[in-house]
Formats: C-alpha cells, structure tokens, sequence
C-alpha cells in the first residue's frame, strides 16, 4: 500500500521541521510531499535542511490549490491513499495508519478525522463553531450526511477520489464543499475521532474579518453544488473503489 502525506504551508518556518518529524516518527513508510504555498519566511530552507521532498509555488495559491497540487502529484505516481496534514501541528499524525485500517474495514472513501465525536483536545472558539454546526446543517439539508467536523482539514482519501479531487476542487475553504462532491458522486465519507492540538505559532487565515465572508460564500455553494457535481464520473473512475 502506497501512502502519500501532503502537508500545505505557508510561512511555517517555525513549525514545519517539527510537523515532518513527527509524522516521520508516527507514520513510518508513509511518504511526505511539503507543498511549499509561496511563503515568504524561511520555510524552503528549513524544509531543504529536513531532506523531504517538497513542491515550491512561486505565488500563493491558497489552501486549495496547495492541496490540489498534492493530489495531481499523488494521482500521478500512482499512490493508494492521499492524507492532508496541516502544517501548523495541530494534526496528530498518530491517527494515520488507525483511519486507513478504519477506511478499509468499512469501505469508506473519504476519511475526515474529527475532534467533535469525543469532543477531546482543542475544540475552536464558540463563534467558530457556529458556524460549523450551521454548514454542517446545510450539508445535512443538500446530501443527507451527518458531519459534524465540516471544516477539519485532517482529511485521508483513497485513489479514486483523489484523482476527483486532482481534477476539481475548490481554490478556497475546500473542506466543506469536498463532501457533498464525494457524497453526491456515489462516495462514502465518514468521521474519525481525532484529538487536535492548539496552534502554538502563526494564526489562521480565517479571522473574524473574514468569518462572515467565510459562511457565506461556503453556504452558497455548498447550495449549489448539487447541480455542480450530480454529472455522471468517468466509467473508470465511477466504477474503481
């Protein structure tokens, strides 16, 4: 079985070193793939000092697009399983082996690894969570899946859907709207507990500026996205699980 870990950063000098070992250390003969988002810090070097492999945007893409790249890299040499670790640590790489022998057992396509089933670890703010609960409902009312951690970027995805996922996904606040495209094209997606830390360096991209931003363009497509992804897959991709 062929693992692939793709690790999305952005100016993450300070964390990322620590974030390779780590899954080094918790995911033996699991191969990592850094994708380097066009940061402007020391990041490349620190990550040319840990001798990984790593993709260098010249610009910032963004998180979906620094995703994508690591599923078309993924796609194209043939890996089994993609898993999406952030790069800011609060990812617990423990869990990767545990939800691949958890998705194979239960035949799931998409594995989300969740911190709001044992309700353990660090648990965001209250507005975050909201707003979580509101697109999780949303999702709930487009394809009738019950996903409580929508926007949890700890993700392990099997071949057929990565090679979806290399081919259309969305270029910002993919998490939410990857789940109905995968449930509305005949995948299974389902939840891992997880426990999650709390960023110790940086902050998130999404402030309270942008929260409100945020709920509402994700809403809308996710509104959308049935006319979007109800079209029929390729026979060899509809038919591979």
């Amino acid at each position: 079985m062929k693992i692939l870990v793709i690790v999305p950063a952005y100016n993450e000098s300070a964390i990322i070193a620590s974030t390779i070992e780590d899954i080094r250390a918790k995911a033996p003969g699991a191969d990592i793939l850094v994708i380097n988002d066009g940061s402007r810090d020391g990041t490349a070097q620190k990550l040319r000092e840990c001798k990984t492999d790593y993709l260098e945007h010249c610009i910032n893409l963004g998180i979906g697009g620094a995703v994508q790249s690591g599923y078309q890299y993924a796609c194209r040499h043939n890996y089994d399983y993609t898993v999406q670790i952030d790069g800011d640590g609060q990812h617990d790489p423990a869990y990767i082996l545990p939800m691949i022998r958890w998705m194979e057992k239960e035949k799931i396509d998409v594995g989300i690894g969740s911190r709001f089933l044992e309700m353990e670890g660090f648990q965001s703010g209250r507005m975050r969570r909201t707003g979580i609960r509101f697109l999780s409902g949303l999702i709930r009312l487009v394809c009738g899946a019950d996903i409580k951690d929508v926007t949890s970027g700890y993700r392990v995805v099997n071949r057929r859907f990565s090679r979806l996922f290399a081919r259309e996904y969305s270029d910002d606040y993919p998490e939410p709207d990857s789940i109905p495209a995968v449930i509305l094209r005949g995948g299974r997606v389902a939840e891992y507990p997880v426990v999650m830390r709390e960023r110790t360096t940086g902050h998130s991209s999404i402030g309270s500026v942008r929260s409100l931003y945020y709920i509402i363009k994700v809403s809308i497509s996710i509104l959308l996205c049935r006319q979007i992804y109800t079209s029929a897959l390729p026979a060899e991709e509809g038919t591979e699980r």
